[in-house]
């Protein structure tokens, strides 16, 4: 077991395709990442710097709409929503 819990690589939470690397809008709930990087193509990638979303930041998700739309992350104390395809250009790091 890795030691955090509902990290992707515990036998409760597994990374699809067992991948190591993922987007943020295909880690489940309950799991915790890294941020490796924020691809360029995203709009208001500024903004996001300014919320604490930078490389090398952990974050949990927390929840995902019933209808897809949004996300809910937790990023040092803060829970705020995402949007899904804003989510998909945010490149991650799971951890065992």
């Amino acid at each position: 077991m890795s030691g955090k819990k509902g990290s992707c690589g515990d036998a409760e939470q597994q990374c699809p395709a067992g991948r190591n690397e993922m987007t943020l809008d295909e880690l489940p709930v309950g799991a915790t990442a890294t941020i490796v990087k924020v691809l360029s193509k995203t709009r208001g990638r500024k903004k996001f710097a300014d919320v604490g979303l930078v490389p090398g930041q952990e974050l949990l998700m927390e929840a995902h709409a019933p209808f897809g739309g949004l996300l809910r992350v937790k990023v040092m104390e803060t829970s705020m929503a995402l949007h899904r395809d804003d989510a998909a250009n945010i490149v991650l790091k799971t951890g065992e």
